[in-house]
């Protein structure tokens, strides 16, 4: 049974630590890999490092809407790329985080908690929600 008055702050603290998480590995891909770093490492591991800098604004600019609350549920599909690429790459790791190189189960923890974002609505104090079509409507035809 999901508790409908609490329900709302829990999305809430889901879409500001994903938001926070995002701009956290945003900023070490900036700060401390740098970007032309980041790209090499990119390369490396097999993606086009032209892909660096898209990656690096998608995570700082939709973790910044995520802890705003612009279009959270929009957002959190919009990042599953670029989590099942961050799965993809530590894939051959292991399973956990001490693994050499990291292990995967955060980035496939992180896609689902995007998901669960997505699915459930953006929460509580959201500037901006994502629009949600109304029971039964139907989508317009062309």
């Amino acid at each position: 049974m999901i508790d409908t008055r609490l329900a709302p702050y829990a999305l809430l603290l889901l879409r500001l630590s994903l938001g926070v998480m995002f701009i956290a590995h945003a900023w070490l891909k900036i700060a401390v890999f740098t970007v032309p770093g980041f790209a090499g490492f990119m390369a490396q591991v097999g993606f086009p490092p032209i892909l660096a800098w898209p990656v690096v604004l998608a995570e700082l600019i939709g973790g910044v809407a995520l802890v705003l609350g612009l279009y959270g549920r929009l957002v959190s599909v919009l990042m599953l790329p670029v989590l099942a690429g961050a799965l993809l790459v530590h894939a051959g790791n292991g399973w956990v985080f001490n693994a050499p190189n990291g292990g995967w189960e955060y980035p496939a923890f992180l896609m689902v908690g995007a998901l669960v974002q997505a699915l459930a609505g953006d929460g509580a104090l959201a500037l901006r929600r994502t629009p949600v079509p109304a029971a039964g409507a139907r989508p317009a035809v062309a």
